[in-house]
């Protein structure tokens, strides 16, 4: 039923329309603890995403009411709203640490939406709760504005993503590096599952509880499994193709996590929990974002093989869901393990070749493709800008294309043109609509780390158009705005001095 904002005292409830439908609630509190919000004193509400609002089919007038402030800054409780820390363990850089869990972030409630569709409605930021080891519980503003963007910035990509309903400013003092202001986030997701999850009751010695949960994840979100005997034998294939689509889709992007731990990864295949991330300006295909990542673990060409090494260990967090006898699970995991190669591959060439333009699929495209990113790798050259200039190549035009100079004139780059323009006169399709297909899968603007820290750094004066312009530009990164021209300059060369790590 439609349920109101709780109010305090003689104050009138403002409906919101919010139908709270908390399932995840109803399961045993051995996956979570009820946890109240630790207000988040003097908010303001510094941004508020009405396209957002719209999955929980919420009017955005509320959001100018108090009650609305008042219930993201973590003051009141929505009426139906059942808040709840959940526990999860987790490979962190390898290695095991037992118990994580939701250390500051609560779900608020689950909101079912007009169409049937299930919302995760959480706050980040919004406290200490059982699982906050020695952690304040907060959020700073900087975070916060960071993971926003990059939710938004990833959906207008087509990448699965949690995504942002509002941000909450404050002037709570938050020591991290240097002293900070708190701030909380709302982030939606149809689910915030990790592999993480399932890895703390296993390695606990509780396989009872993973049928529950693993029934939970199917029965919502995928329902054509549910009761089958094989359940999670399809599930557990889809979750692995899932992650093995996303990461692709990352590479393609020139994207880096920063911080691929297990307990990062989803079971829906969405890209969970923006820390050190970035979007690669000059290409290094070694590219570490995270400044305390010494090894390069999670560094971009990692990516895939740490997928990988992370979806291995949720199978076997998922063996006892397979069979009853060792060694016929051991065989299930394992054939299911060996479906990520093939997986990966049926995602990454077609997204390169989309990249590249090509219509048709050749045996030594990845070849092609490969010459084309050591290119990349070699001059340094500006990832996103290299392959919109691409799109600018015309098959009889024997003149040196702008591509050129923006890739320095590296050896070798004369010999793969003219392989590529063979390829595409092969393929005789007309070069305007191979430049607007191009156009259509390569980002003209991508969230580069310098224009984020411009929006944070003017957000820490109390300046939010800068956030605000960057989302509208950003919803919108396959289009010419001519508005924002200056958005898609290559970053300046002191770009790389801003130190991320998992504070931000």
């Amino acid at each position: 039923m439609d349920l109101a904002l709780q109010t305090s005292g003689s104050e009138a409830a403002a409906p919101v329309g919010l139908r709270f439908d908390n399932r995840l609630a109803r399961l045993a509190e051995s996956y979570y603890a009820r946890v109240a919000p630790m207000p988040l004193p003097q908010p303001r509400l510094a941004h508020f995403n009405a396209e957002t609002a719209a999955l929980l089919d919420f009017d955005p007038a509320c959001a100018q009411r108090a009650q609305f402030l008042e219930t993201m800054a973590g003051q009141r409780i929505p009426a139906g709203a059942e808040p709840i820390a959940t526990v999860y363990a987790g490979h962190q850089f390898g290695v095991y640490v037992p118990r994580l869990g939701d250390g500051r972030a609560i779900l608020l409630g689950q909101v079912r939406n007009a169409r049937g569709e299930l919302w995760d409605v959480q706050l980040k930021g919004a406290g200490r709760t059982p699982f906050s080891r020695f952690g304040d519980g907060r959020a700073v503003l900087r975070s916060t504005i960071r993971e926003y963007l990059a939710g938004e910035a990833m959906h207008a990509l087509r990448i699965p993503s949690t995504r942002g309903l509002c941000v909450i400013a404050s002037s709570e003092p938050v020591q991290r590096e240097t002293l900070e202001t708190a701030a909380i986030l709302c982030r939606l997701a149809p689910c915030h599952l990790r592999f993480g999850h399932f890895e703390y009751f296993y390695h606990l010695g509780r396989p009872d509880l993973l049928a529950p949960l693993a029934d939970h994840v199917i029965d919502e979100y995928f329902p054509q499994l549910s009761g089958q005997p094989d359940r999670y034998r399809h599930w557990i294939a889809e979750v692995i193709a899932r992650n093995a689509r996303l990461v692709a889709q990352w590479m393609a992007a020139g994207f880096v996590h920063g911080v691929m731990n297990t307990d990062n990864c989803s079971v829906l295949g969405l890209t969970l929990d923006y820390g050190p991330y970035g979007f690669i300006d000059r290409f290094d295909a070694h590219k570490v974002f995270n400044h305390t990542d010494e090894t390069g673990r999670y560094a971009y060409d990692r990516q895939p093989s740490v997928m990988h090494w992370n979806c291995t260990r949720f199978v076997q967090t998922c063996l006892p869901l397979l069979a009853d006898a060792e060694d016929e699970a051991a065989a299930i995991a394992s054939e299911l393990i060996d479906g990520f190669g093939p997986a990966f591959t049926q995602a990454m060439l077609p997204a390169w070749r989309a990249k590249l333009g090509l219509c048709d699929a050749h045996g030594d495209d990845s070849e092609l493709i490969s010459r084309f990113l050591r290119l990349l790798h070699q001059a340094r050259a500006d990832f996103a800008r290299s392959f919109r200039l691409l799109g600018e190549v015309r098959r009889g035009d024997a003149a040196p294309p702008r591509l050129r100079s923006a890739i320095a004139a590296i050896p070798g780059f004369d010999a793969w043109l003219a392989d590529y323009r063979a390829r595409i006169e092969a393929e005789g399709c007309d070069d305007a609509a191979r430049a607007a297909r191009m156009n259509a899968v390569n980002p003209r603007y991508v969230l580069r780390t310098h224009l984020a820290q411009r929006a944070i750094e003017r957000a820490q004066q109390g300046d939010f158009c800068e956030l605000d312009r960057l989302l509208q530009l950003l919803r919108r990164p396959f289009d010419e705005q001519p508005e924002f021209e200056e958005y898609a300059a290559p970053a300046p060369p002191d770009a790389d001095e801003v130190a991320l790590s998992c504070s931000s």
